[in-house]
């Protein structure tokens, strides 16, 4: 038997369906079968779509949710048809395995929590990345936070922060339509940076003194700039997160303006463990995380090129784009 997956060819914004023998699963692995699938704006537009090289389809796609549909020797913690979310490209069909090697690892597989629908279930990698970088930053009831962008990561981490109940959280966007969500979702301050300087706006929102914790959440060619305005709005003794990627240039760090403040990287050293994605699913059963409001587009799997298209050359109407695998 065959199946369709999603292929980045050599060529710049070059997206194909590829029709493959379809996986078995071997000794701990279970095979899932797609219902959707996530579009990464970051990962998938900023270090796939717009490249010249051809990419591995295993890594074209990082979040399917769908139905296990066979299990390898040994896997007695899924059935077949318990619906899953599993780290995986865009695919028909994928094979992951089941369980942990040791309890440190990232789970590849999540059960779906009753109640969580398959079009909210792909988002669960970015919240658990989200609750994991919002632990990092150990926001006390009196910081302020300043979350510059309001894509896929910089909207998941307002939603976990505003839900942990501390802080004043302040979103930034270039962007009407992400400022318009950022501020339904909760924002205590929104800051559209197409219209504002959105230094002297945080300065003015913070009395001069900046924010205790600024991430940013920008990253592609707008991020160098946005960089150095996070660098510009963080207090004495603030901290400047570090989650955004693939600006193909160096960030301007200055030392003068990094003195008295800290820079953090990512994960830290932290990885994504089973309690973690527990809770990251928990927040997609009880609505917390208001994946609705963040689904934009839907396309059926066979317009993958087109949906990229749209992320890449409309980023004002579109931010979560889901691929369905079942039309």
């Amino acid at each position: 038997m065959e199946m369709k997956r999603v292929i980045k060819p050599t060529g710049q914004f070059n997206i194909e369906i590829e029709e493959v023998p379809m996986p078995e699963p071997g000794p701990g692995e279970v095979r899932v079968k797609a219902v959707c699938s996530l579009i990464s704006r970051g990962s998938e537009i900023g270090a796939r779509y717009t490249r010249e090289h051809a990419v591995s389809p295993e890594i074209m796609g990082y979040s399917l949710a769908g139905v296990v549909d066979a299990l390898g020797e040994g896997v007695d913690c899924y059935a077949v048809g318990d619906r899953v979310v599993a780290l995986a490209p865009h695919a028909e069909y994928v094979v992951r395995p089941a369980v942990l090697a040791a309890p440190q690892d990232q789970p590849q597989v999540v059960a779906m929590l009753p109640g969580v629908e398959f079009d909210a279930a792909p988002y669960w990698p970015l919240v658990s990345g989200a609750v994991t970088w919002v632990d990092i930053e150990e926001i006390g009831p009196n910081h302020t936070v300043v979350i510059l962008g309001q894509g896929l990561v910089g909207s998941l981490m307002l939603q976990v922060a505003k839900h942990n109940g501390k802080g004043r959280i302040i979103a930034v966007d270039a962007l009407e339509s992400r400022c318009a969500l950022a501020e339904e979702l909760g924002a205590d301050a929104v800051v559209n940076a197409a219209e504002e300087d959105p230094i002297d706006a945080v300065r003015r929102l913070t009395a001069g003194v900046g924010a205790d914790i600024v991430v940013y959440a920008v990253g592609g060619p707008a991020g160098v700039k946005a960089f150095d305005q996070g660098l510009d709005m963080l207090a004495v003794g603030g901290l400047l997160h570090l989650i955004g990627l693939y600006e193909d240039a160096p960030l301007p760090l200055m030392s003068g303006k990094i003195q008295r403040r800290k820079i953090l990287g990512g994960y830290y050293g932290q990885g994504i463990g089973s309690g973690t994605a527990r809770r990251a699913m928990e927040l997609l059963q009880t609505g917390v995380i208001q994946t609705e409001r963040m689904t934009t587009h839907r396309f059926p799997f066979f317009e993958a090129a087109k949906a990229f298209d749209l992320l890449y050359n409309n980023l004002d109407e579109a931010l979560g784009v889901l691929l369905d695998w079942e039309g």
